[in-house]
């Protein structure tokens, strides 16, 4: 397209005297306006198990292991998510990459309901849990030891499914298009369960010993508020 408006242009200064005052009835050409990427609307799994959002060729790659049942977590994300993708992320300065490092039952629960939709829906429904963090686990907190007992006596392929009824998290996650359904689903998926598991160990094997602890192309760069990180990406991006 690009060669084809040069030609064009080419033909138009071959046909006009150098003033540059085009044909009498015909309007000069004008090359089309470049169009910018949102590069917030790439999402993608990674073959670590993550969801990553922007651009892949970022010159800063920021990954976060997170736990959804983490109150720094979710402070985090009410306070940094929207500079970090509105300023760096859109972009294409810094891709962002989320790593769930699950630190509970009821974590286990809301992570498999929040990965279920695929990349597509995986940020929507976990700033939605995070933002909702203290009802679900208030809900949980106020389970009486009989019903904790209940859930115990049920087959562990119950388990997750009657913990997150509890808590409320189909509900939040069907807010964002995971049905019920699928969601039930996602919660008696073995292999997914397996795959937090492995997740886990990869965490722990580089060191990461809470949430959320932040990588930084590559490099540990520890726990991190939104006012300590910001500073760190605006130097880095440049």
């Amino acid at each position: 397209m690009k060669a084809a408006i040069l030609l064009l242009m080419a033909g138009a200064a071959a046909a006009v005297p150098a003033v540059g005052a085009p044909p009498a009835g015909k309007a000069p050409v004008r090359k089309a306006p470049a169009t910018s990427v949102n590069w917030a609307n790439t999402v993608v799994a990674t073959p670590e198990g993550g969801f990553r959002m922007g651009n892949p060729a970022a010159k800063v790659k920021l990954i976060e292991y997170g736990s959804l049942t983490c109150d720094h977590c979710a402070t985090f994300a009410k306070v940094g998510m929207e500079p970090l993708v509105g300023t760096y992320v859109r972009s294409g300065k810094v891709s962002y990459e989320y790593r769930n490092m699950v630190l509970n039952g009821l974590d286990v629960a809301a992570t498999l309901v929040a990965r279920c939709g695929g990349p597509a829906r995986f940020f929507p429904v976990a700033d939605k849990l995070y933002a909702t963090q203290t009802q679900w686990k208030d809900r949980v907190k106020a389970l009486t030891d009989a019903q904790k007992q209940s859930i115990n006596a049920l087959p562990e392929e119950q388990r997750l499914g009657r913990l997150a009824d509890l808590a409320g998290i189909p509900q939040i996650a069907a807010q964002h298009g995971i049905a019920p359904a699928e969601a039930k689903r996602c919660l008696n998926d073995r292999a997914a369960f397996d795959r937090l598991g492995k997740m886990n160990e990869a965490a722990m094997a580089q060191r990461v010993d809470g949430t959320p602890t932040f990588f930084l192309n590559g490099e540990n760069i520890g726990p991190h508020s939104w006012a300590t990180l910001e500073p760190i990406l605006r130097d880095k991006a440049g």
